[in-house]
């Protein structure tokens, strides 16, 4: 484990639904509550210890009153610099948003600036811009995918699934805590940042994927520095980031279906992406 020095004050009892409780529940539905405290909830074993190995910025750990814990969570607990809380089970349990089985931990982490210095730039960039996803889950799922493929970072924009939602950070599997993810309010910020790469002499190329593209995934080019940009599950891409793409590339499907789910479709140019570069080394 990185996050060394473990704290000597002991664990703090949380028995009952308290003002802590509450606050660490709001983490769980409410994005305004993760923004205002800067905060969000990290369940499970896998995501908790792909942040803990980041070093990601842990506040505290909660665990089960009266349980024996595995050597993972005591390995955990005992070198964290995190607060730490035992919670009654059934108030842990809720926190985990499971009905019968207990987490042995929850994680509560810091949030990460929403600063595109996080994105690495340079020659071999790949980055995926996800316009407006509604759902966490695809949102994670993409961010999961990037990870697997090469990708060196996620933006969202406009108005997305919020990337700390728990559902999202659950669906990542800890790539979260790997692949820089980033909000930005809309697509005019995103092509600043685009033009501020190519003026410090990145020569970026924007990519849209869309079923009605002109070019077939296979012939378009990924093997330069990459924007790869996903539209909304529904809507598609919009209108502004039509207009900024340099080229729309389409997959070709077959059977009954009318499409890819969008975050099956941004798998989809990330593996060709990957395989047209040299699919990286784990």
């Amino acid at each position: 484990m990185n996050q060394s020095g473990r704290s000597s004050a002991r664990a703090r009892p949380v028995t009952t639904r308290n003002a802590q409780f509450q606050e660490w529940s709001a983490l769980l539905t409410n994005r305004g509550k993760r923004r205002r405290s800067g905060a969000f909830l990290i369940q499970g074993v896998r995501p908790i210890t792909m942040a803990d190995r980041a070093g990601w910025p842990l506040r505290a750990l909660l665990y089960p009153r009266g349980s024996q814990p595995s050597a993972w969570a005591r390995e955990l607990i005992g070198t964290s610099r995190a607060a730490r809380f035992e919670l009654d089970p059934q108030l842990l349990r809720e926190l985990g948003q499971q009905e019968s089985e207990t987490p042995e931990v929850i994680a509560v982490g810091e949030l990460a600036a929403d600063d595109v210095a996080r994105l690495p730039v340079g020659p071999d960039m790949l980055v995926v811009v996800f316009d407006r996803p509604t759902s966490p889950g695809n949102l994670g799922t993409l961010i999961r995918a990037a990870d697997a493929l090469g990708g060196s970072g996620l933006i969202t924009t406009g108005h997305a699934a919020d990337i700390y939602d728990p559902k999202c950070v659950r669906a990542s599997t800890g790539s979260l805590f790997a692949v820089p993810a980033v909000r930005l309010e809309s697509t005019e910020a995103t092509v600043q940042w685009i033009t501020a790469c190519r003026d410090g002499g990145v020569p970026v190329r924007v990519v849209g994927l869309d079923e009605s593209g002109s070019v077939p995934l296979a012939e378009a080019t990924l093997t330069g520095p990459t924007v790869l940009v996903v539209g909304n599950e529904k809507t598609g891409m919009s209108a502004s980031w039509r207009e900024v793409c340099d080229e729309m590339v389409q997959i070709p499907i077959g059977g009954t279906a009318s499409s890819l789910n969008a975050a099956s479709a941004g798998t989809v140019a990330l593996y060709e992406a990957a395989r047209q570069r040299g699919f990286p080394s784990g």
